[in-house]
Parts: structure tokens; sequence; C-alpha cells
């Protein structure tokens, strides 16, 4: 083959390579493909963070509530209104006052999750003096803004999980009264 055939196949082929190569060289529009990829990621992230700023924001609510309510029960007598003592109790973890008025202190919250067991002591059966008083939130659920488990119809992703705190207190009075 002729030099100057070969020349002119040469320089064809380097014009065809370099229309690839200026489309490799060209970053217009690399910027909106990186951030479509970042931004669900980020996006994710912050509702994470949020979600679980609720939940914890819930919980520390309710285990305030549940403190109140023991330190309240644990000074109270076990004697026969009982049972308008723990009525009582569980308005004040509830509404944040016995009276039992006003909201909630978390929306869906009522005295059906609220749980008093006396433990311990020479109390058996209501009678006698308990060594402890727990209080238990029962059956509240988180409710998240952002569910996983819905928005990727994965149940086992599902932040929509019970928040349970309790307290345990020493029952103040040695006697019945």
């Amino acid at each position: 083959m002729h030099h100057r055939v070969r020349k002119i196949r040469n320089a064809r082929r380097w014009q065809r390579l370099n229309v690839l190569n200026r489309f490799r060289r060209d970053e217009q529009g690399v910027q909106l493909v990186e951030i479509a990829i970042v931004i669900p990621v980020l996006l994710m992230l912050f509702a994470a963070v949020g979600e679980f700023g609720r939940y914890f924001y819930e919980y520390t609510t309710l285990a305030k509530a549940a403190r109140v309510g023991g330190r309240f029960m644990a000074a109270k007598p076990i004697s026969s209104p009982t049972k308008d003592w723990q009525a009582a109790a569980k308005k004040l973890v509830v509404y944040g006052n016995t009276a039992g008025t006003g909201s909630p202190v978390l929306p869906g919250l009522s005295t059906a999750n609220v749980d008093l067991v006396f433990e311990g002591g020479t109390y058996e059966d209501g009678i006698g003096v308990p060594g402890t008083v727990t209080v238990k939130i029962i059956n509240y659920k988180h409710d998240p803004i952002f569910d996983l488990g819905k928005l990727t119809k994965v149940a086992g992703l599902s932040l929509n999980v019970d928040v349970k705190p309790s307290i345990t207190m020493r029952y103040m009075l040695n006697s019945s009264v």
C-alpha cells in the first residue's frame, strides 16, 4: 500500500475518533447527572433524621409523663380509694393533670395506654404495702410521616413501631394508711 493511501486512511480514522473524543471532553450536563443520583439519597437521609427526631420526642415525652405518674403513685397510700388514685395517675400521665382536662400530651394517647403495676413488698391481691410501683405505656404506636415500609411496600421496613417507655419507683409509704 502506498504511503499516501495509508496517510489518508489514518487521517479518516482519526477524524472518526475525534468525534468520539469530543463527547469525552464535553462535561456539559455532568452536574445534572450527579445531582440526579445524590438528591434521592440526601432526601432519604433528611427524612430519616426527621423521623428519628420525632420518635425520640415521643419517647421522651412519654417517659417523662410515666415518671410523673410513678412519682404520684409512689407517694399515695394504698387503701380503699386505690382505684381513684390509679385513675387520677392515668389522667396525670395522659393529660398532665389529675382532672383529665385538656388535650393529651401526645395525639392518640389515652388512659387505656397507661398500665400501673404494684409489685413486691407485702402487696397481694390489692392488700398490703407494695415494694415498687411501675408505670408502663402500652400499645402506643409511633405514626411516621415518611413511612419507609409504605413507600417501598416492604412491611419489615415500616417505621410504625411501638413506643413503650416504663418507669419503676420504690413505694415510699411503709404502711397502708
